[in-house]
Protein backbone atom coordinates (compact mmCIF):
# COMPACT_ATOMS: atom_id res chain seq x y z
CA UNK A 1 0.00 0.00 0.00
CA UNK A 2 1.42 3.71 -0.56
CA UNK A 3 1.63 6.40 1.64
CA UNK A 4 -1.47 8.01 -0.16
CA UNK A 5 -3.81 4.66 -0.43
CA UNK A 6 -2.52 4.18 3.31
CA UNK A 7 -3.68 7.99 4.74
CA UNK A 8 -6.75 7.97 2.85
CA UNK A 9 -7.95 5.03 3.95
CA UNK A 10 -7.29 6.30 7.12
CA UNK A 11 -9.27 9.60 6.24
CA UNK A 12 -12.43 7.41 4.92
CA UNK A 13 -12.70 5.50 8.14
CA UNK A 14 -12.37 8.77 9.65
CA UNK A 15 -15.07 10.66 7.64
CA UNK A 16 -17.63 7.51 8.25
CA UNK A 17 -17.34 7.71 11.95
CA UNK A 18 -17.60 11.62 11.87
CA UNK A 19 -20.92 10.35 10.50
CA UNK A 20 -22.04 8.59 13.50
CA UNK A 21 -20.55 10.83 15.77
CA UNK A 22 -22.81 13.83 14.40
CA UNK A 23 -25.22 11.85 15.61
CA UNK A 24 -24.19 10.71 18.96
CA UNK A 25 -25.99 12.44 22.08
CA UNK A 26 -23.97 14.37 24.92
CA UNK A 27 -24.58 11.62 27.51
CA UNK A 28 -23.33 9.46 24.75
CA UNK A 29 -19.86 11.50 23.71
CA UNK A 30 -19.25 12.00 27.81
CA UNK A 31 -19.54 8.33 28.59
CA UNK A 32 -16.97 7.72 25.77
CA UNK A 33 -14.90 10.33 27.73
CA UNK A 34 -15.14 9.30 31.08
CA UNK A 35 -14.25 5.40 29.99
CA UNK A 36 -11.07 6.99 28.07
CA UNK A 37 -9.98 8.30 31.47
CA UNK A 38 -10.45 5.14 33.09
CA UNK A 39 -8.79 3.24 30.48
CA UNK A 40 -5.83 5.58 30.31
CA UNK A 41 -5.47 5.15 34.24
CA UNK A 42 -5.53 1.53 33.88
CA UNK A 43 -2.73 1.40 31.39
CA UNK A 44 -0.52 4.43 32.76
CA UNK A 45 2.30 1.81 33.55
CA UNK A 46 2.40 0.43 29.89
CA UNK A 47 2.36 3.98 29.01
CA UNK A 48 4.61 5.66 31.02
CA UNK A 49 7.16 2.24 29.79
CA UNK A 50 6.57 3.56 26.35
CA UNK A 51 7.18 6.87 26.87
CA UNK A 52 10.67 6.21 29.21
CA UNK A 53 11.41 4.72 26.03
CA UNK A 54 11.34 8.00 24.60
CA UNK A 55 12.99 10.05 26.51
CA UNK A 56 15.82 7.72 26.78
CA UNK A 57 16.51 7.72 22.54
CA UNK A 58 15.93 11.08 22.63
CA UNK A 59 18.83 11.91 24.88
CA UNK A 60 21.09 9.67 23.61
CA UNK A 61 20.14 11.19 20.39
CA UNK A 62 21.50 14.63 22.21
CA UNK A 63 18.51 16.41 22.17
CA UNK A 64 17.85 19.68 23.71
CA UNK A 65 16.70 19.47 27.19
CA UNK A 66 13.70 21.54 25.94
CA UNK A 67 12.64 19.24 23.41
CA UNK A 68 13.10 16.72 26.02
CA UNK A 69 11.03 18.13 28.95
CA UNK A 70 8.49 18.42 26.00
CA UNK A 71 8.76 14.96 25.41
CA UNK A 72 8.18 13.45 29.20
CA UNK A 73 5.11 12.52 30.16
CA UNK A 74 5.68 13.31 34.56
CA UNK A 75 3.56 11.75 36.78
CA UNK A 76 1.80 15.56 37.16
CA UNK A 77 1.29 15.61 33.51
CA UNK A 78 0.03 11.97 33.14
CA UNK A 79 -2.55 13.17 35.60
CA UNK A 80 -3.24 16.69 34.07
CA UNK A 81 -4.04 14.79 30.97
CA UNK A 82 -6.50 12.29 32.30
CA UNK A 83 -7.77 15.46 34.11
CA UNK A 84 -8.83 17.38 31.02
CA UNK A 85 -10.26 14.29 29.89
CA UNK A 86 -12.50 14.35 32.46
CA UNK A 87 -13.52 17.87 32.78
CA UNK A 88 -14.15 18.13 29.12
CA UNK A 89 -16.75 15.24 29.51
CA UNK A 90 -18.14 17.79 32.43
CA UNK A 91 -18.29 20.95 30.05
CA UNK A 92 -21.09 21.90 28.44
CA UNK A 93 -21.77 20.20 24.64
CA UNK A 94 -21.65 23.06 22.22
CA UNK A 95 -22.95 21.10 19.24
CA UNK A 96 -26.37 22.09 18.53
CA UNK A 97 -26.47 25.10 20.85
CA UNK A 98 -28.24 27.83 18.74
CA UNK A 99 -25.86 31.10 18.63
CA UNK A 100 -28.78 33.49 17.49
CA UNK A 101 -32.14 32.93 16.29
CA UNK A 102 -34.45 35.46 14.91
CA UNK A 103 -37.48 36.05 12.29
CA UNK A 104 -37.77 37.89 8.90
CA UNK A 105 -40.29 40.15 7.96
CA UNK A 106 -40.77 37.52 5.39
CA UNK A 107 -41.82 35.02 7.77
CA UNK A 108 -38.63 32.42 7.87
CA UNK A 109 -37.31 31.90 10.86
CA UNK A 110 -33.38 31.77 10.91
CA UNK A 111 -31.15 29.79 13.19
CA UNK A 112 -27.53 29.56 13.42
CA UNK A 113 -26.29 27.16 15.51
CA UNK A 114 -22.84 25.08 16.01
CA UNK A 115 -22.21 22.21 14.33
CA UNK A 116 -18.65 19.27 13.82
CA UNK A 117 -16.18 20.26 11.34
CA UNK A 118 -16.46 16.67 10.26
CA UNK A 119 -12.66 15.24 10.29
CA UNK A 120 -9.83 17.17 11.84
CA UNK A 121 -6.45 16.21 11.12
CA UNK A 122 -3.56 17.20 13.76
CA UNK A 123 0.02 16.87 13.19
CA UNK A 124 2.17 17.43 16.39
CA UNK A 125 5.84 17.19 16.90
CA UNK A 126 7.03 15.68 20.61
CA UNK A 127 4.22 16.53 23.61
CA UNK A 128 2.04 12.75 23.95
CA UNK A 129 -0.36 14.88 25.73
CA UNK A 130 -1.20 16.50 22.63
CA UNK A 131 -2.81 12.70 21.67
CA UNK A 132 -4.75 12.30 24.09
CA UNK A 133 -5.72 16.44 24.96
CA UNK A 134 -6.77 16.32 21.10
CA UNK A 135 -9.10 12.93 20.65
CA UNK A 136 -10.83 13.84 23.43
CA UNK A 137 -11.78 17.51 22.24
CA UNK A 138 -12.87 16.04 18.91
CA UNK A 139 -15.04 13.31 20.31
CA UNK A 140 -16.99 15.73 22.60
CA UNK A 141 -17.24 17.92 19.61
CA UNK A 142 -18.59 15.33 17.33
CA UNK A 143 -15.73 15.00 15.08
CA UNK A 144 -13.50 12.54 14.05
CA UNK A 145 -9.55 12.73 14.40
CA UNK A 146 -6.76 11.54 12.58
CA UNK A 147 -3.54 12.27 14.36
CA UNK A 148 -0.10 12.00 13.34
CA UNK A 149 2.75 12.38 15.98
CA UNK A 150 6.75 13.30 15.62
CA UNK A 151 9.17 10.44 15.33
CA UNK A 152 10.66 11.38 19.05
CA UNK A 153 7.43 9.93 20.46
CA UNK A 154 6.37 6.95 18.57
CA UNK A 155 6.37 4.21 21.47
CA UNK A 156 4.13 7.09 23.81
CA UNK A 157 1.76 7.96 20.89
CA UNK A 158 1.50 4.21 20.01
CA UNK A 159 0.57 3.15 23.43
CA UNK A 160 -1.85 6.02 23.97
CA UNK A 161 -3.22 5.21 20.13
CA UNK A 162 -4.13 1.70 21.22
CA UNK A 163 -5.80 2.92 24.67
CA UNK A 164 -7.87 5.55 22.51
CA UNK A 165 -9.05 3.11 19.30
CA UNK A 166 -10.31 0.95 22.34
CA UNK A 167 -12.48 2.99 23.49
CA UNK A 168 -13.58 5.26 20.87
CA UNK A 169 -12.84 2.99 17.93
CA UNK A 170 -12.80 4.30 14.32
CA UNK A 171 -13.32 8.29 15.57
CA UNK A 172 -9.74 7.99 16.32
CA UNK A 173 -7.34 7.48 13.64
CA UNK A 174 -3.48 6.92 14.00
CA UNK A 175 -0.89 7.91 11.18
CA UNK A 176 1.69 5.41 12.41
CA UNK A 177 3.94 5.08 9.52
CA UNK A 178 6.89 8.04 10.13
CA UNK A 179 7.24 8.77 6.05
CA UNK A 180 6.63 12.95 5.94
CA UNK A 181 5.06 12.52 2.81
CA UNK A 182 1.55 11.23 4.94
CA UNK A 183 1.53 15.07 6.33
CA UNK A 184 1.22 16.06 2.64
CA UNK A 185 -1.31 14.18 2.00
CA UNK A 186 -2.99 14.67 5.04
CA UNK A 187 -3.55 18.51 3.67
CA UNK A 188 -4.51 17.34 0.50
CA UNK A 189 -7.22 15.17 1.30
CA UNK A 190 -9.74 17.22 -0.22
CA UNK A 191 -13.22 16.12 0.61
CA UNK A 192 -11.94 13.81 3.04
CA UNK A 193 -10.32 15.64 5.64
CA UNK A 194 -12.25 18.79 6.67
CA UNK A 195 -9.08 21.25 8.50
CA UNK A 196 -5.70 20.47 9.28
CA UNK A 197 -4.56 21.88 12.84
CA UNK A 198 -0.45 21.47 12.76
CA UNK A 199 0.67 21.50 16.44
CA UNK A 200 5.02 22.53 16.74
CA UNK A 201 7.97 24.35 15.28
CA UNK A 202 7.81 27.37 12.44
CA UNK A 203 9.24 24.23 9.93
CA UNK A 204 6.31 22.06 10.33
CA UNK A 205 3.74 24.94 10.37
CA UNK A 206 5.44 26.66 6.83
CA UNK A 207 5.65 22.93 5.19
CA UNK A 208 1.87 22.17 5.76
CA UNK A 209 0.80 25.54 4.75
CA UNK A 210 2.43 25.33 1.70
CA UNK A 211 1.26 21.84 0.57
CA UNK A 212 -2.22 22.43 1.59
CA UNK A 213 -5.55 22.45 -0.32
CA UNK A 214 -7.24 22.25 2.84
CA UNK A 215 -7.79 24.76 5.42
CA UNK A 216 -4.95 25.19 7.98
CA UNK A 217 -5.51 26.29 11.30
CA UNK A 218 -1.82 27.97 12.58
CA UNK A 219 -0.52 26.86 16.17
CA UNK A 220 2.75 29.58 15.35
CA UNK A 221 5.58 29.88 17.84
CA UNK A 222 5.14 31.81 21.17
CA UNK A 223 7.65 34.56 21.05
CA UNK A 224 5.90 36.04 24.49
CA UNK A 225 6.89 39.78 26.18
CA UNK A 226 6.83 41.39 29.27
CA UNK A 227 6.72 44.70 29.15
CA UNK A 228 7.78 46.58 32.98
CA UNK A 229 6.18 50.29 32.68
CA UNK A 230 7.28 53.54 34.99
CA UNK A 231 4.45 52.45 37.00
CA UNK A 232 5.23 49.49 37.42
CA UNK A 233 5.75 47.77 41.03
CA UNK A 234 9.09 46.31 40.60
CA UNK A 235 8.78 43.59 43.11
CA UNK A 236 6.01 42.54 41.21
CA UNK A 237 7.11 42.65 38.03
CA UNK A 238 10.19 40.49 38.90
CA UNK A 239 7.41 38.06 40.11
CA UNK A 240 5.48 37.91 37.32
CA UNK A 241 9.17 37.49 35.08
CA UNK A 242 10.37 34.38 36.90
CA UNK A 243 7.07 32.99 36.86
CA UNK A 244 6.39 33.19 32.89
CA UNK A 245 10.20 32.51 31.99
CA UNK A 246 11.18 29.81 34.41
CA UNK A 247 7.82 27.35 35.61
CA UNK A 248 8.35 26.08 32.23
CA UNK A 249 11.07 27.63 29.50
CA UNK A 250 9.99 25.11 27.30
CA UNK A 251 6.50 26.15 27.06
CA UNK A 252 4.82 28.13 24.15
CA UNK A 253 3.57 30.58 26.37
CA UNK A 254 6.93 31.13 28.30
CA UNK A 255 8.30 35.01 27.74
CA UNK A 256 10.86 34.98 25.38
CA UNK A 257 11.50 38.78 25.98
CA UNK A 258 11.72 41.33 28.32
CA UNK A 259 11.00 44.90 27.92
CA UNK A 260 11.99 47.83 30.54
CA UNK A 261 10.91 51.75 30.42
CA UNK A 262 14.02 53.75 30.11
CA UNK A 263 13.00 55.79 33.78
CA UNK A 264 12.79 52.44 36.24
CA UNK A 265 15.98 50.11 33.65
CA UNK A 266 18.90 51.47 35.78
CA UNK A 267 16.94 50.19 38.99
CA UNK A 268 14.89 46.81 37.39
CA UNK A 269 17.38 45.60 35.17
CA UNK A 270 20.22 45.38 38.07
CA UNK A 271 17.07 43.39 39.71
CA UNK A 272 17.24 40.72 37.24
CA UNK A 273 20.99 40.41 36.63
CA UNK A 274 20.79 39.07 40.32
CA UNK A 275 17.46 37.42 39.66
CA UNK A 276 18.90 35.93 36.11
CA UNK A 277 22.28 34.60 37.85
CA UNK A 278 20.31 32.99 41.12
CA UNK A 279 17.60 31.05 38.36
CA UNK A 280 20.62 29.98 36.20
CA UNK A 281 18.94 32.53 33.22
CA UNK A 282 20.91 33.79 30.09
CA UNK A 283 20.14 37.52 29.55
CA UNK A 284 21.07 38.66 25.93
CA UNK A 285 21.04 42.44 25.31
CA UNK A 286 20.54 44.15 21.26
CA UNK A 287 24.42 44.83 21.40
CA UNK A 288 25.41 40.97 21.12
CA UNK A 289 26.44 39.67 17.59
CA UNK A 290 23.44 37.79 15.63
CA UNK A 291 20.76 39.14 17.93
CA UNK A 292 17.19 38.28 17.28
CA UNK A 293 14.34 39.71 18.94
CA UNK A 294 11.70 37.65 17.06
CA UNK A 295 13.67 34.10 18.66
CA UNK A 296 11.71 31.41 20.57
CA UNK A 297 14.58 30.40 22.78
CA UNK A 298 12.33 27.34 24.73
CA UNK A 299 15.12 27.61 27.60
CA UNK A 300 16.14 29.54 30.33
CA UNK A 301 17.12 32.44 28.02
CA UNK A 302 15.63 35.71 27.32
CA UNK A 303 15.85 38.99 25.65
CA UNK A 304 15.92 42.84 27.25
CA UNK A 305 15.49 45.83 26.00
CA UNK A 306 14.98 49.09 27.17
CA UNK A 307 11.99 50.94 25.57
CA UNK A 308 11.20 55.31 26.13
CA UNK A 309 7.56 54.80 26.66
CA UNK A 310 4.64 52.56 26.46
CA UNK A 311 3.56 53.27 22.79
CA UNK A 312 7.55 52.51 22.03
CA UNK A 313 7.07 48.72 23.75
CA UNK A 314 3.81 48.51 21.70
CA UNK A 315 5.54 48.57 18.60
CA UNK A 316 8.40 46.44 19.39
CA UNK A 317 5.76 43.98 20.25
CA UNK A 318 3.67 44.21 17.25
CA UNK A 319 7.00 43.85 14.97
CA UNK A 320 8.72 41.29 16.79
CA UNK A 321 6.50 39.16 18.69
CA UNK A 322 4.08 36.06 16.98
CA UNK A 323 0.97 37.68 18.41
CA UNK A 324 0.81 34.48 20.93
CA UNK A 325 0.46 36.13 24.24
CA UNK A 326 2.54 39.19 26.03
CA UNK A 327 1.88 41.30 29.58
CA UNK A 328 2.24 44.93 30.68
CA UNK A 329 3.34 45.18 34.47
CA UNK A 330 1.47 48.97 35.26
CA UNK A 331 -0.30 50.60 37.67
CA UNK A 332 -1.80 52.91 35.27
CA UNK A 333 -4.95 52.85 34.66
CA UNK A 334 -4.01 54.53 30.94
CA UNK A 335 -1.33 52.76 29.87
CA UNK A 336 -2.61 49.08 30.97
CA UNK A 337 -5.70 50.14 28.43
CA UNK A 338 -3.49 50.97 25.73
CA UNK A 339 -1.60 48.26 25.68
CA UNK A 340 -4.72 45.97 25.90
CA UNK A 341 -6.42 47.52 23.46
CA UNK A 342 -3.33 47.93 20.91
CA UNK A 343 -0.72 44.88 21.03
CA UNK A 344 -2.28 42.66 18.00
CA UNK A 345 -1.78 39.22 19.70
CA UNK A 346 -4.60 36.51 21.15
CA UNK A 347 -3.85 36.85 24.73
CA UNK A 348 -3.04 40.29 26.40
CA UNK A 349 -2.06 40.35 30.10
CA UNK A 350 -2.33 43.09 32.71
CA UNK A 351 -0.39 42.53 35.89
CA UNK A 352 -0.63 38.69 35.33
CA UNK A 353 1.98 35.81 33.70
CA UNK A 354 1.65 35.07 30.05
CA UNK A 355 1.65 31.41 31.53
CA UNK A 356 -2.22 31.57 31.64
CA UNK A 357 -2.51 31.45 28.32
CA UNK A 358 -3.78 27.60 28.39
CA UNK A 359 -6.85 25.97 27.79
CA UNK A 360 -7.23 24.60 31.44
CA UNK A 361 -6.70 28.05 33.01
CA UNK A 362 -9.72 29.63 30.87
CA UNK A 363 -11.57 26.96 31.81
CA UNK A 364 -11.78 25.26 28.32
CA UNK A 365 -10.75 21.80 29.94
CA UNK A 366 -8.15 20.31 27.71
CA UNK A 367 -7.19 22.58 24.68
CA UNK A 368 -6.41 21.76 20.85
CA UNK A 369 -3.71 24.33 21.00
CA UNK A 370 -3.49 28.17 21.06
CA UNK A 371 -4.67 29.35 17.26
CA UNK A 372 -1.79 32.91 16.44
CA UNK A 373 -4.39 33.39 13.21
CA UNK A 374 -7.04 35.39 13.37
CA UNK A 375 -9.79 33.15 11.16
CA UNK A 376 -10.83 30.87 12.07
CA UNK A 377 -10.01 31.16 15.68
CA UNK A 378 -7.91 32.93 17.77
CA UNK A 379 -6.36 31.86 21.39
CA UNK A 380 -6.63 29.02 23.11
CA UNK A 381 -8.87 26.43 21.07
CA UNK A 382 -11.34 24.52 23.06
CA UNK A 383 -14.62 23.12 22.07
CA UNK A 384 -16.31 26.18 20.69
CA UNK A 385 -13.79 26.55 18.56
CA UNK A 386 -13.58 22.77 17.29
CA UNK A 387 -17.19 23.82 15.54
CA UNK A 388 -18.08 25.47 12.96
CA UNK A 389 -22.14 26.77 11.66
CA UNK A 390 -24.64 26.28 9.66
CA UNK A 391 -28.00 28.21 9.27
CA UNK A 392 -31.08 26.21 10.38
CA UNK A 393 -33.95 27.95 8.19
CA UNK A 394 -37.58 27.42 8.60
CA UNK A 395 -40.93 28.61 7.34
CA UNK A 396 -44.46 27.78 6.24
CA UNK A 397 -44.35 27.31 2.37
CA UNK A 398 -42.80 30.53 2.92
CA UNK A 399 -41.47 31.59 -1.12
CA UNK A 400 -39.09 35.05 -1.74
CA UNK A 401 -41.60 37.90 -3.33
Amino acid sequence: MTTTEYVRELARKARGAAANLRRATTAVKNARLLALADELEAAYGTICKANAADVAAAQAAGLSPALVDRLTLTPARFEAMVAGVRTGAGLPDPVGETIWKRTRPSGITIEKTREPFGVVAVVFESRPNVFIDTAALCVKTGNAVILRGGKEAAQSNAALAEVARRVLGEAVQFVAIPDHAAVTELVRAVGLVDVAIPRGGERLIRAMCEAALIPVLKHYKGVCHLYVDDAADLAMALSILDNAKVQRPSACNAVECLLVHEKVAPLFLKMVESWAKGRGVTVHMPDEPDHDWGREFLALELNVGVVPDCAAAIAHINAHGSHHSDAIVTADAAHAAQFLRDVDSACVYHNASTRFTDGAEFGMGAEIGISTDKLHARGPMGLEELTTYKYRVTGEGTVRS
